[in-house]
């Protein structure tokens, strides 16, 4: 049950910033790329394993280092609707992209 609810308030809040993102894209953008999602996952974390201070700063430290690949995706994606590809096309490239950052993002937090 609790795995339910968990659930429910992670997807009230992605369906809210699509919502927003529809009458306003740049600030759904925004509100999609802020800590609220890296909070509920700490918060969570947390709840599993409270005071598991190691765990709680390597998520952390992952998701610091993680911005990179995420602003390598949004980069890439941009560009590609710059150009107006096709829409399956630009997230390939975009996902592709973020796939290789996260590739060396792993290798390098080894």
């Amino acid at each position: 049950m609790q795995f339910v609810i968990r659930l429910a308030i992670t997807l009230v809040v992605i369906v809210i910033f699509a919502q927003v993102g529809r009458r306003l894209p740049s600030l759904g953008g925004l509100l999609a790329t802020m800590p609220l999602t890296s909070v509920i996952v700490l918060v969570w974390l947390n709840a599993d394993g409270p005071g598991d201070y190691e765990l709680l700063a390597r998520y952390a430290q992952g998701a610091f280092w993680g911005i990179i690949p995420s602003l390598i995706f949004f980069a890439v994606v941009y560009l590609c609707f710059r150009r107006q590809m096709a829409f399956p096309l630009v997230l390939s490239a975009g996902f592709g992209a973020w796939l290789v950052g996260a590739a060396v993002h792993q290798w390098l937090l080894k």
